[in-house]
């Protein structure tokens, strides 16, 4: 069979390796989306210079969704154990996050439609929602993933999710919920001194500023938290098999407080994330400082990159712990779909990750440049 010319385990690394890079992509590409929906009330004063910022994003926000559609349907179909988990799971957190996004597209094309303050203001504050509620909303879901969701599996492998939509909210989700709306309105403050001029450009730079010290403190405090063993984490002590149809129930696990250090002990050059994820924000503070508004964007993605894989290689080989029934977590051994199915969807991304890749560069390419009130005068498709 042509699948088996590559194993079975390896395509499962490959696919975890995938869907960490999807998922990062989204964070970047609808990041700074979502932080200048964020930044608009304190960067835009007037009608003008909010038309200004939401033009700004108004040519790619629609392309950036890509990636959040690519993350979830790489979930569904390479791991739909965790996509069912996960959804039953996160049903309350999830469904306000959607909301949200649905909302961003309703006001971004109807704010502007009627020329009263009344409408506008209602419309800008729903965009304001709607970038500040998704990014908080992550960033808890990825800190609950941290300390472990509770569900269990019955022996003929139905999921039961036990936990209340008060368990999601704990000091450390919450540093989680925080460290992610730093992050991504950093990334937007960036894309704003990029694309738009004074006097939005300079409020951005100070509001990017604050947001890289914030992620600076929040990213100590979450480690200084699990270094601490505050949050436990989870380790595998047996299992039946990496390279075998998948089973959560076959494997012993085990929360152990130092568990999410052990991957930096075992593997030396995982220490390069955080590194990054330091190093690239400290270099976006002193980028925006001395008015490099295209190293601050780069340097800005960087950081996401760092910080986002720092919690994704603590977890590794885990993609969805049991904090109740820790032999019901979910790793990347025990959880994917069959062996036909991971290597069919590895060739489909092998030929249209490329295409998307070349179409987004191209459409920033024809966008470049900064937006100005008279541009938005004088086209009639603005927002």
């Amino acid at each position: 069979m042509i699948h088996e010319i590559i194993d079975y385990e390896t395509l499962r690394v490959i696919w975890w390796i995938l869907l960490g890079t999807l998922l990062i992509g989204f964070a970047i590409m609808d990041g700074f989306d979502m932080g200048v929906a964020i930044l608009l009330p304190f960067a835009a004063k007037t009608d003008t210079q909010r038309r200004i910022a939401i033009n700004s994003i108004g040519p790619v926000w629609e392309g950036n969704q890509v990636w959040f559609i690519l993350g979830a349907g790489a979930i569904f179909a390479a791991w739909p154990i965790v996509y069912a988990t996960a959804f039953s799971s996160f049903y309350g957190v999830l469904f306000l996050a959607l909301i949200t996004l649905i909302i961003r597209p309703v006001g971004m094309k109807f704010r502007s439609k009627v020329f009263h303050p009344v409408w506008r203001s209602i419309w800008d504050f729903g965009l304001f929602i709607a970038g500040f509620v998704p990014s908080l909303v992550f960033g808890i879901a990825f800190g609950n993933i941290l300390q472990g969701i509770p569900f269990h599996f019955d022996e003929s492998l139905r999921s039961f999710a036990t936990g209340s939509l008060m368990d999601f909210f704990s000091p450390f989700t919450l540093i989680c919920g925080l460290l992610s709306l730093s992050l991504f309105t950093m990334h937007g403050a960036t894309y704003l001194t990029l694309k738009t001029h004074e006097p939005i450009a300079n409020r951005a730079k100070t509001a990017g500023i604050c947001a890289a010290v914030a992620t600076l403190f929040l990213f100590t405090l979450g480690w200084f938290w699990i270094k601490n063993g505050w949050v436990p984490g989870f380790r595998i002590v047996d299992i039946e098999t990496f390279n075998g149809p998948s089973n959560p129930l076959g494997k012993s696990v085990i929360q152990d407080p130092m568990a999410w250090l052990t991957n930096y002990k075992l593997y030396p050059w995982m220490r390069a994330a955080p590194l990054l994820g330091y190093g690239a924000t400290i270099l976006t503070a002193a980028f925006l400082l001395m008015k490099y508004p295209g190293k601050a964007f780069i340097s800005s993605a960087l950081s996401q990159l760092g910080i986002i894989s720092t919690a994704g290689l603590s977890l590794f080989p885990f993609i969805l712990p049991s904090s109740s029934h820790p032999n019901s977590s979910l790793t990347i051994w025990d959880a994917s779909s069959s062996h036909m199915t991971l290597f069919i969807m590895l060739i489909s991304v092998i030929i249209f990750l490329p295409l998307i890749l070349l179409y987004t560069a191209w459409v920033f390419r024809v966008m470049r440049g900064k937006v100005s009130a008279d541009e938005i005068v004088s086209n009639p498709q603005s927002y």
